[in-house]
């Protein structure tokens, strides 16, 4: 069934755009690492030059493995950047630690979209597994009604990739002019980097929002099949 000509058509079209979204993000990053920064600050220090100015209390700033791992926990209130950002002094690391950032200060401010999306979590987590079982359940049991059911669930997936949009934009934003108040980009080759590593970043919500619409389609279509036969 996940191989079919049917899911093919729909999906293709979704792992093609994914693909080359994550070729732009890791392109762009790769060209705009290479080049430094002015301020000559690194991720780390650009992201705690960013609390200081801010009056953000209690954000810590660590470590973590890997390359483009960078995330921001509201659990612990702790920044983590991987080493490629917090210890490069370039423009692709500031713009990171800086968007980054901006999640921290969409906690402090209790923003509703960011509070929004994570009481979506759970609900994703169980229903990403739960739909695909109740849509095979309900097919092969020509149980309708729990096929569509599981098909609603399943769309939670969708919802949260819709949801994640506003929350990134924003923090890329944030980042924006937050680097350019603090001087610590100050030329226009340096804005110039800065959205392109940012907005390539953005790219790959969009292509995730695409993949999660066209196999909840997918699903829509074969739910309506097993209906009509």
């Amino acid at each position: 069934m996940f191989f079919s000509p049917t899911y093919l058509m729909y999906m293709i079209p979704a792992f093609i755009l994914m693909a080359l979204t994550s070729w732009y993000v890791k392109a762009a990053y790769n060209k705009w690492s290479r080049v430094p920064t002015q301020s000559r600050l690194t991720g780390a220090q650009a992201a705690q030059r960013l609390l200081s100015t801010g009056g953000m209390i209690g954000v810590q700033i660590q470590g973590v493995a890997g390359n483009l791992t960078d995330h921001y926990d509201p659990r612990n209130k702790t920044l983590f950047l991987s080493p490629g950002v917090a210890n490069v002094a370039s423009v692709a690391s500031v713009a990171i630690a800086a968007h980054e950032l901006g999640h921290a200060m969409q906690d402090a401010e209790d923003y509703f979209p960011l509070r929004f999306r994570s009481a979506l979590v759970p609900i994703v987590n169980i229903g990403s597994n739960l739909g695909w079982i109740l849509i095979m359940i309900g097919l092969f049991l020509r149980f309708t009604e729990l096929a569509w059911l599981g098909v609603i669930v399943f769309a939670g997936g969708a919802v949260f990739a819709l949801a994640t949009l506003p929350v990134e934009f924003n923090a890329s934003a944030r980042a924006k002019e937050l680097l350019v108040q603090t001087g610590i980009i100050q030329s226009d080759e340096e804005q110039r980097g800065v959205n392109a590593v940012l907005n390539a970043a953005a790219l790959t919500y969009v292509a995730g929002l695409v993949t999660a619409i066209l196999q909840l389609l997918y699903y829509v279509s074969l739910v309506s099949g097993g209906r009509r036969r």
